[in-house]
C-alpha cells in the first residue's frame, strides 16, 4: 500500500522596481523613466507609487520646450531688428538735420558786409542784402544832450515846489517837498519820477561846489531837455532851463543827429545804428570817416556755405558708416550685421546714393564731383576745399541750385528721408511690422503659458487618480501575500 502526501506550495512575491510608463527605450515620456515604489515596501505601507509632481513637470516641460524655444528665437530676431532699425532711424534723422543749411535757396542767402574803415563804421548783412560795393562817409555821430547846472548848496535846502521836466516831446512832474529838498533829493526824485522817458540826474562835486547833471539817455536832435517851475514860485529857479533861459546850465554835450551818406546819398539819423541804410544791411557808426570815406562791401558768404557743405559731407560719412555696419558681413568671423540682406536697408542706401550721384542743372557745377566732393572706395565722401571755393567764387548760384534747387541734392534727400521715416514710408512701415510681430509673439507666449497651466492641471488630476489606484492595488497585493503566507501547509504521506 502506497501512501501519498499532498503538498501546497508557499505563495511568494519578489519585490521589484519597474518603470510605470515606458517608451521604446524604456520610457514613453520624453524625459526618461518614472521610478515606482516596490510592491513590498510601498504596497505594505499603502504609500505613493508615482511621483506625480515630478512626472507632470517633466511631461509639461517636454511639451512646452520646443514651442518655447521657437518663440524665444523669433523674439530674439525681432528684437535685434527693432534695435537695428532704431539705429538706422536715428542716423537718418541726424543726417537730415545737416540738410537744413543747404536744402532751400534761403539757406544760401547768407551775405557778409565788410567795412574798409572799421574804426568809423561796421556793418551786418541780412539775407535780403544784395551784393555790391558802396562808398560810406560819416560826417558826425548822433549824440545825447548833457546839461550841468551852476553851483548849488550840497547839503542845504534848494527850494520847494514842482519842476516840469520835458524830454523829446514828453514831460513829467517832479515834486520837491520840505525835508526832501537837497540837491541829492531832487536828483533822486527826477530819476524815480513816474513817466520819466529817459532823463538821468546825478550830483557832481567840484571845486566850485555841487552841480546837478542832467543827461539824455537817447541820442538825436529831437531829444533835448528843458526844465521849468510850474507852481508859480521861483525857489527852484536855479534848476530851470529852456529856450530863452539857458543861464542856469552849461550844455556840455549837444543833442545831434548822425550825419552820413551812402553811395553819395546824404542821410541823418537820431541813432548811430541805422537798420536799412542799404537794403538788408545795418550800419553802426563809430566815428567820422577819414579822407573820401570808407567802402562797404556786401558779398555772398562763401565761407559759411563752404562750412555747411563740409558739415554735410561729414554727416553723410557718419550715416554711411552706420548703414555699412548694419548690413555688413565679416567672412573671417562669419558675423553678420543685424540688417544684413534686409531690403529696407539696401533700398534706403540705394535711394540716397542715386541722389548723390545725380546731375542738377546744366551748369559746369552740376554734380557733387564737379564742386570737389568725390566717393572713396569704402563708400564715404571726400571734399576738396580748393575746388569747392573755386566753384563758389565762380558760380555761386549754380552751387546753390545744385543743393537747394527743385531737384537739388539736399532738397531731394530731405524729402526722401522724410517720406521713408513717415508711417507710410518703407522704414516707418517696417517699424510697424516689427511692432506687430512683437505683439504677436507676446500673445503666443501668453497663450502657451495658459495652455501649459491647463495641461499641468489635467495631468496632475489623471496621474493622481492612477497613483491612488496603483497604491490601492499594491496594498491589496501585500495583504494577499501575507494571507497566503499564513495558511497552514497540508502534507500527505505515501507508504509503499
Amino acid at each position: 500500500m502506497t501512501t501519498t502526501s499532498a503538498t501546497t506550495p508557499t505563495a511568494t512575491t519578489s519585490a521589484t522596481t519597474t518603470p510605470l510608463i515606458t517608451n521604446s527605450t524604456g520610457s514613453n515620456t520624453p524625459t526618461g523613466t518614472v521610478s515606482v515604489a516596490s510592491t513590498s515596501s510601498a504596497g505594505a505601507a499603502g504609500g505613493s507609487v508615482i511621483n506625480v509632481s515630478s512626472l507632470v513637470s517633466q511631461l509639461v516641460q517636454a511639451t512646452e520646450a520646443p514651442q518655447q524655444a521657437l518663440i524665444a528665437n523669433q523674439t530674439e530676431a525681432v528684437t535685434a531688428n527693432v534695435s537695428a532699425l532704431g539705429t538706422l532711424q536715428s542716423a537718418l534723422s541726424t543726417f537730415q538735420s545737416s540738410l537744413s543749411a543747404l536744402d532751400t535757396p534761403l539757406a544760401f542767402n547768407t551775405q557778409t558786409a565788410t567795412s574798409s574803415q572799421q574804426t568809423a563804421f561796421t556793418a551786418d548783412a541780412g539775407s535780403s542784402a544784395a551784393a555790391g560795393t558802396y562808398n560810406v562817409t560819416v560826417t558826425n555821430l548822433a549824440s545825447a544832450q548833457q546839461l550841468v547846472s551852476g553851483a548849488v548848496s550840497a547839503t542845504g535846502s534848494v527850494g520847494d515846489g514842482t519842476l516840469a521836466v520835458s524830454f523829446g516831446g514828453q514831460s513829467f512832474n517832479v515834486s520837491v517837498v520840505p525835508g526832501n529838498d537837497t540837491l541829492a533829493d531832487i536828483a533822486d526824485a527826477i530819476n524815480s519820477a513816474t513817466g520819466n522817458p529817459g532823463v538821468e540826474a546825478t550830483v557832481i562835486q567840484g571845486t566850485t561846489g555841487s552841480h546837478l547833471l542832467l543827461t539824455s539817455s537817447q541820442t538825436g536832435a529831437a531829444n533835448t531837455i528843458s526844465v521849468s517851475e510850474t507852481d508859480g514860485g521861483n525857489s527852484l529857479a536855479a534848476l530851470t532851463y529852456g529856450t530863452g533861459n539857458t543861464t542856469h546850465y552849461t550844455q556840455t554835450a549837444q543833442a545831434l543827429d548822425a550825419s552820413f551818406s551812402v553811395a553819395g546819398v546824404p542821410e541823418t539819423s537820431a541813432s548811430n545804428t541805422i537798420a536799412n541804410a542799404v537794403n538788408g544791411v545795418a550800419l553802426t557808426l563809430l566815428a567820422p570817416t577819414t579822407g573820401t570815406g570808407g567802402t562797404l562791401t556786401v558779398a555772398n558768404d562763401t565761407s559759411t556755405v563752404a562750412s555747411n557743405i563740409a558739415a554735410f559731407v561729414s554727416a553723410y560719412n557718419t550715416l554711411q558708416s552706420t548703414t555699412s555696419g548694419l548690413g555688413s558681413f565679416d567672412a573671417s568671423t562669419s558675423t553678420a550685421g543685424p540688417l544684413e540682406g534686409n531690403p529696407v536697408l539696401s533700398g534706403t542706401q540705394n535711394q540716397i546714393q542715386n541722389v548723390l550721384y545725380s546731375f542738377v542743372g546744366s551748369s559746369t557745377y552740376n554734380s557733387l564731383a564737379s564742386i570737389g566732393i568725390t566717393t572713396n572706395s569704402d563708400g564715404s565722401l571726400s571734399l576738396n576745399t580748393a575746388t569747392l571755393q573755386t566753384a563758389l567764387s565762380t558760380n555761386f548760384s549754380a552751387v546753390s541750385n545744385l543743393f537747394s534747387g527743385t531737384n537739388g541734392i539736399a532738397s531731394q534727400l530731405n524729402s526722401q528721408i522724410t517720406t521713408s521715416l513717415s508711417s507710410s514710408g518703407t522704414i516707418g512701415s517696417y517699424a510697424a511690422t516689427l511692432q506687430t510681430q512683437e505683439n504677436e509673439l507676446t500673445t503666443q507666449t501668453n497663450t502657451l503659458n495658459t495652455q501649459m497651466a491647463a495641461l499641468t492641471a489635467s495631468m496632475t488630476q489623471q496621474y493622481s487618480a492612477l497613483n491612488a489606484l496603483l497604491s490601492s492595488l499594491q496594498t491589496t497585493s501585500s495583504q494577499l501575500t501575507q494571507t497566503f503566507a499564513s495558511l497552514p501547509q497540508v502534507q500527505s504521506t505515501q507508504s509503499a
